[in-house]
């Protein structure tokens, strides 16, 4: 695939990040934000949820992209927006060795984004977590439950407005 000259003026990590990119934008303009090729973690943002899924299986099966591990999911919550969100790294290990992060945003009050659990296991546990602690919703997820606070918990802990109960079956909660 010839590089376009806005690749060709990148370097190094941000270059093979800017050409991935490309691939997907090829598909997916619609879908997504322009690439921030920043030098620490080039991202785009997946601007319709719902086609998260999609997006992500492609990253995963192009033989150009085989973006195969998902090294670290992270809720994030945003709040002035009224959204809540995730922030994928994925990588390209030891095929193309390239790596970008995705961003996903959903509505605060309705926090539903599609699982990826199918197409990189490790989203199974990191979504949980997101579950847990921002509230987020991960549609068609196989087990999505609570992995760090107990099931009864009220609330979700690292919402910027989070109010930490007082007590939790009659023991009072640090603060």
């Amino acid at each position: 695939m010839e590089e376009t000259p806005q690749v060709k003026e990148l370097s190094g990590e941000a270059r093979a990040a800017a050409a991935a990119y490309e691939i997907i934008s090829e598909k997916f303009g619609d879908a997504i934000t322009p690439l921030d090729a920043n030098p620490t973690m080039p991202f785009f943002e997946v601007t319709d949820a719902e086609r998260w899924l999609e997006i992500a299986l492609f990253m995963r099966d192009n033989p150009h992209l085989r973006f195969t591990y998902l090294a670290c999911l992270s809720g994030m919550d945003y709040p002035d927006e009224g959204k809540l969100g995730i922030v994928c790294n994925l990588e390209s290990l030891g095929e193309h060795d390239h790596r970008l992060a995705v961003k996903v945003r959903c509505d605060r009050d309705n926090a539903v984004i599609p699982t990826v659990a199918r197409v990189w296991k490790t989203a199974e546990w990191h979504e949980r977590e997101a579950y847990d602690m921002y509230g987020i919703t991960f549609s068609n997820h196989p087990d999505l439950r609570r992995i760090l606070c107990p099931e009864d918990w009220e609330g979700w802990p690292l919402r910027k407005d989070y109010k930490v109960q007082e007590s939790y079956h009659g023991i009072q909660v640090p603060y």
